[in-house]
């Protein structure tokens, strides 16, 4: 999904299409790899987060593939204010939203510090709209936290990394931080869940800058 020569620029509210009441497509009810329940229930106690790297093909696998705790991801669109947007609406760069990766995991195995370790590392926060080859407002870098603590952990933790660019020779982080009740996380549909688990050549345009985190 790459957008044409126009200026790239988010909408406002006013400019968004208007959306509809619930889904226009079928989400699978499992994951393709973990087996796990993509929409919930979830289970009890489990911590939920989400993350916008850019392409959302490679940023589901690298949490999915991450060692020990993580129980389920969904791809899917945050951000914007269509609501229940459709991929033809995401195209047109209007709805505001970003391709997003939903990560439920048990605190008990793995923290929101090591997901967000993750999120610094797998892609590069300097690129404003665009990730690589990859260009428009749907492939910008957003955190989405969901209570106050995390709000102060995901900005201590973008700090650090700023740091630890700059010393690489990095520009400045353009990573949002938004809190997740503002904007509604919409699963996208099954063509994208787990994509690179059913088509393992496919193209991802994802890939971070080598600069480790040191908090």
């Amino acid at each position: 999904m790459v957008f044409g020569r126009r200026e790239l620029r988010l909408p406002g509210r006013d400019e968004a299409p208007v959306g509809r009441a619930g889904l226009a497509y079928e989400v699978p009810e499992r994951h393709a790899v973990l087996g796990t329940e993509l929409q919930g229930p979830y289970p009890e106690g489990f911590g939920v987060a989400e993350f916008a790297l850019g392409c959302f093909w490679g940023a589901e696998r690298r949490f999915w593939q991450l060692p020990a705790g993580v129980w389920t991801t969904v791809v899917g669109f945050q951000g914007g204010f269509t609501p229940y947007p459709v991929d033809d609406e995401i195209r047109t760069g209007m709805t505001g939203h970003a391709e997003t990766v939903r990560v439920v995991y048990d605190p008990a195995r793995i923290t929101y510090d090591d997901l967000l370790r993750t999120f610094w590392e797998g892609h590069d926060p300097t690129q404003g709209f665009r990730q690589g080859n990859d260009v428009g407002t749907h492939v910008r870098s957003l955190l989405f936290p969901r209570t106050p603590a995390e709000t102060k952990t995901a900005e201590a933790s973008r700090d650090a990394y700023q740091k630890c660019l700059t010393e690489a020779g990095y520009g400045a982080i353009t990573t949002e931080i938004v809190p997740a009740e503002e904007y509604p996380f919409y699963p996208a549909s099954s063509l994208h869940q787990q994509y690179l688990a059913h088509n393992p050549g496919g193209y991802c345009g994802l890939g971070g800058t080598g600069v480790l985190f040191r908090a």
